[in-house]
């Protein structure tokens, strides 16, 4: 009984680690790929432009994070060190920026896409893995699509920052990213202290529904839609 409820626990995690691992490595690794086409080599020659794990391993956003989210919230969830990018070595700064940033949450919903589409795979394999296969695919789309809409929202450093920075004159740009080096403790404060505050005061606010949930499960369902599974 103890043998099938740790395989049973393994199995489970597995369904959520997968994706989590493959989905924030390849976010970070298209930022390197699309900063190196555009002239800025500076994430390759650090061995950043890598689909291994243990390259992009964060060990608050890749361990504690998740770990956290899941013990509390029952949901799994992190991201990985930001990849270097030198804006100076970019051909043109302003616009490559924009492309480089948006690189990460781009892979994310491609591999959304990706995923979805698989599904039609999964249901033909051998009925032992089927359902696991099924369950780790539509993890997939799901925390890929969280991933992409979390890294698009404004707030330094977050992918949606740099669209910002990119878009304003250079002194508001600099004062705007200076907020990054807060970015961690805002996060925390957006998704974990606001909610208990808001319970505590009858309001039920919950920032992470409003701000990545709904505009994910949006994209959720027309993604199953578009793969004709829905």
């Amino acid at each position: 009984m103890l043998h099938h409820d740790l395989a049973r626990a393994l199995q489970d995690l597995s369904v959520l680690a997968l994706p989590v691992l493959l989905a924030i490595t390849s976010h970070e690794a298209a930022h390197g790929i699309v900063a190196y086409w555009l002239g800025d080599d500076t994430a390759y020659r650090q061995g950043r432009v890598s689909l291994n794990p243990m390259r992009h391993l964060d060990p608050f956003g890749t361990i504690v994070l998740p770990i956290l989210l899941y013990l509390t919230v029952g949901f799994l969830f992190g991201f990985a060190k930001p990849v270097p990018t030198n804006a100076g070595r970019l051909r043109s700064p302003r616009r490559d920026m924009v492309l480089v940033a948006l690189a990460g949450p781009a892979m994310n919903i491609g591999l959304a896409v990706l995923s979805a589409a698989l599904v039609y795979v999964a249901v033909r394999l051998p009925s032992v893995a089927r359902p696991w296969a099924i369950d780790v695919l539509q993890t997939s789309v799901s925390i890929n699509l969280v991933l992409a809409v979390f890294n698009l929202l404004p707030l330094p450093p977050l992918d949606g920052s740099h669209v910002i920075s990119s878009l304003l004159p250079r002194p508001l740009a600099i004062r705007y990213a200076s907020f990054g080096r807060y970015g961690i403790l805002i996060v925390l404060a957006l998704f974990f202290i606001v909610p208990q505050l808001t319970v505590r005061l009858g309001m039920n606010f919950d920032p992470f529904t409003w701000l990545i949930a709904g505009p994910a499960e949006w994209l959720y369902g027309l993604i199953w839609r578009a793969v004709g599974l829905a």
